[in-house]
């Protein structure tokens, strides 16, 4: 791609540059100059529930690794128990005779397993990863959301205008339908010729649920994205025209920029912890060294426990070495290589996509530019050609047919400019998702922010 695209003298025209060495916002769809956008991507950074759901996995995962480190540490519990019991004589000589007594005793015990071969610590580090993934999850999970609302208002407000053009559209053909009439009750046209027309208006009239249907849906979708039931969704469509196309851009070339995608530091984790899963699996074949020690007191009665006579304590030390398992140790270190194995390839996959992302957004950025500049010539041209014939027509020195022909030239040109203008803005959010949205710069969403409309309380 050129260091500066091509540029038009329509909406979406403006050059963009690549500019070495800027960062991308954390609010990037900012730069589209909209209040009304930033205010719609607060809300549905507030209530969509694909949000509140990775926020709760992240804290989940977290809890989970702090639960881990506890394993640092040794385990200490206390106990206090009572027992009424009955014991009988007989076995001592004395006949049946029994005696009831009640035994009370207070202990407190100490236990610790050495971590001498990493099995904990790989576990805590395992887990920390986990953590991490979930991290950059969320961070995925914000740039998706924001990217395709952004994406669907830009959608939304592209099928409106469509909708608006083929409804003058509508009222050319209608025009032109009237001076055909006219013509044929002066006897220059045939009756062929009306009915070709009417032919025409209604073509055109058919294209319009249609793309009413889109527009419709699209605003569901976006609706969707701000966490709303669609009949709750009261915001003015934007219009395009309203909108300005950021005129520089990032020119990354290196990997550490792309590196910075939520998605490849999410992989990166996940191959983080394989690898830390594998150095449990190995630890696992080793012995596990024990110490443990409890000190205690019994007494027939409260006042008991409290006398030397009751004292209670214990010193020991173990060690467990597993020696038959079924093989399920090995195998499970086995299967642990190859979850690494599958992890670094996933990584490599992920790596590669994102590059690809990024150059493809570059190479659609550059090919736009350059076909909304042919689309608005074209649409020139078309525009010029329908006022000529038009005239001609009404004059009677020029044919239905090439009346007919003008205005399917016009109608063509004018839709196909209008999505050349949209997809230079769509390209640019494509752009800024390619390269990570700018998470490592997003501020907090502040909760007292209200949204666009009313729509939150």
């Amino acid at each position: 791609m050129p260091k500066t695209t091509a540029s038009s003298a329509t909406l979406g025209g403006a050059p963009q540059t690549l500019v070495a060495g800027r960062d991308i916002r954390g609010d990037w769809w900012a730069l589209f100059g909209s209040q009304q956008i930033a205010e719609m991507v607060q809300q549905a950074l507030h209530a969509h529930p694909d949000l509140t759901a990775a926020q709760a996995t992240l804290r989940e995962a977290k809890e989970n690794q702090r639960a881990e480190i506890g394993s640092y540490f040794p385990s200490v519990s206390a106990g206090l128990s009572a027992e009424r019991a009955q014991q009988s004589l007989a076995g001592f000589g004395f006949g049946n005779t029994s005696v009831l007594y009640t035994l009370y005793s207070a202990s407190l015990n100490v236990s610790y397993t050495l971590d001498v071969f990493g099995s904990t610590r790989r576990q805590v580090e395992e887990l920390g990863a986990q953590a991490d993934y979930q991290k950059h999850e969320l961070e995925a999970a914000y740039l998706s959301l924001t990217s395709n609302l952004v994406n669907a208002i830009l959608t939304e407000a592209a099928l409106k205008a469509q909708v608006e053009e083929t409804q003058a559209l509508i009222a050319l053909y209608a025009d032109a339908l009237r001076i055909t009439r006219s013509r044929f009750d002066a006897g220059s046209v045939s009756r062929a010729d009306v009915l070709q027309q009417q032919a025409s208006l209604a073509a055109e009239v058919a294209t319009l649920p249609g793309l009413q249907k889109q527009y419709a849906q699209e605003r569901n979708t976006v609706a969707a994205y701000l966490g709303v039931l669609p009949g709750e969704y009261r915001c003015p469509t934007i219009d395009l025209a309203s909108l300005k196309l950021p005129g520089e851009l990032p020119d990354v070339v290196s990997s550490a920029v792309v590196r910075q995608r939520p998605d490849i530091l999410a992989y990166e984790a996940l191959l983080h912890a394989a690898m830390a899963n594998v150095g449990v699996a190995t630890a696992n074949l080793y012995p596990q060294f024990t110490l443990s020690a409890s000190y205690g007191r019994e007494g027939s009665d409260i006042a008991s426990l409290f006398t030397p006579t009751g004292i209670l304590w214990t010193i020991a030390g173990s060690l467990t070495q597993p020696l038959f398992e079924g093989g399920a140790l090995l195998a499970k270190k086995r299967s642990a290589e190859a979850a690494l194995e599958s992890a670094a390839a996933n990584y490599s996959s992920t790596v590669n996509s994102a590059f690809k992302d990024v150059a493809n957004a570059l190479v659609a950025i550059d090919a736009d530019a350059r076909t909304l500049q042919a689309e608005l010539d074209s649409e020139t041209t078309a525009a010029q050609s329908l006022a000529v014939t038009r005239s001609q027509f009404a004059a009677g020195a020029a044919s239905y047919l090439s009346l007919l022909q003008a205005q399917q030239s016009y109608q063509s040109a004018r839709l196909t400019l209008i999505a050349a203008q949209a997809a230079r803005f769509t390209d640019t959010v494509a752009f800024y998702e390619a390269l990570g949205g700018g998470w490592w710069n997003r501020k907090d969403v502040d909760p007292k922010v209200g949204a666009c409309c009313g729509l939150m309380p």
